[in-house]
């Protein structure tokens, strides 16, 4: 035999670079304590700006000794800061550098794609993902169902905020003067249950922002369903929205819960895969 021809078998199987081979081992054994107690530290002050020693060492049951060579640690590099007039710790500029290059390397639709293939797993039925443009949703990106009958929005397929469950779930979240100067003028009706009404359109917002997520019932498409919900930004702004869709057929009344939660669970997951957080309550 040639012995270009010849090959030979990889006596263990070869793991990614960068990587140890225990690298899946999260047990006690592959942690460094003092790094956790640290980073204990460091995302409790995050959270709680502004306190002072000995409130971070009962919070986050640690001793002051510890806590303070903790704070100084990470002061050297400047991820916090100790103010002398309160005597008090916040996190530091460096902190909010590090936060910007996590963001610059996080891009929406690739961070949505594994979220999105899970929820139609979950559900059965057809994902999607859109953004607002001008006053319509733009379809980015789609997670197809394995049946036969399904939604299909191929990415960069538009459709009206008022007549789309991403569309509406995306409204109910905006600042009341961006979402009157959208809807302004005639709504188009496109089926008897497209809300093209201003009064009636605006109860249904006030509906889906109490309960988190949206519903496109035939409002569009005659026998066609969609369940939505908002994906938050860092600044705490609805930046997208992810849904799955189906016929009516299958996403009855019937079963609104069965979807609507799978699809709250990708919406907050991407949110947090995105560095993002919901807006407070209320």
């Amino acid at each position: 035999m040639d012995q270009q021809d010849a090959t030979v078998e990889d006596p263990a199987p070869r793991r990614a670079r960068g990587r140890p081979r225990d690298w899946h081992d999260k047990t006690e054994q592959n942690t460094i304590k003092s790094l956790d107690r640290a980073m204990e530290v460091f995302e409790f002050l995050s959270a709680h700006q502004g306190l002072s020693l000995s409130e971070l060492a009962k919070e986050t049951g640690q001793s002051p000794a510890t806590v303070y060579r903790v704070l100084i640690t990470l002061e050297g590099r400047g991820l916090v800061e100790f103010d002398p007039t309160d005597q008090s710790w916040y996190v530091g500029a460096h902190a909010y550098v590090l936060g910007a290059r996590f963001l610059r390397r996080t891009s929406l639709i690739e961070r949505a794609r594994p979220i999105m293939r899970r929820l139609m797993e979950e559900t059965g039925e057809t994902a999607n993902l859109g953004i607002v443009r001008q006053t319509s949703v733009l379809f980015v990106s789609q997670v197809e169902t394995h049946e036969s009958i399904r939604a299909f929005f191929p990415p960069g397929t538009m459709s009206p905020l008022h007549a789309s469950g991403i569309g509406k779930a995306l409204l109910a979240e905006m600042p009341k003067d961006r979402r009157d100067r959208l809807m302004q003028g005639r709504l188009e009706r496109f089926t008897p249950r497209t809300l093209a009404d201003a009064g009636a359109l605006s109860a249904d917002l006030e509906a889906i922002r109490a309960r988190g997520y949206s519903l496109d019932d035939e409002e569009k498409n005659i026998g066609m369903r969609c369940i939505a919900a908002a994906v938050f930004d860092v600044h705490g702004e609805a930046v997208a929205g992810i849904s799955v869709s189906g016929p009516t057929t299958r996403i009855t009344p019937e079963r609104l819960d069965v979807f609507s939660g799978p699809v709250l669970r990708a919406a907050a997951e991407l949110t947090g895969a995105i560095g993002g957080t919901p807006p407070e309550a209320g």
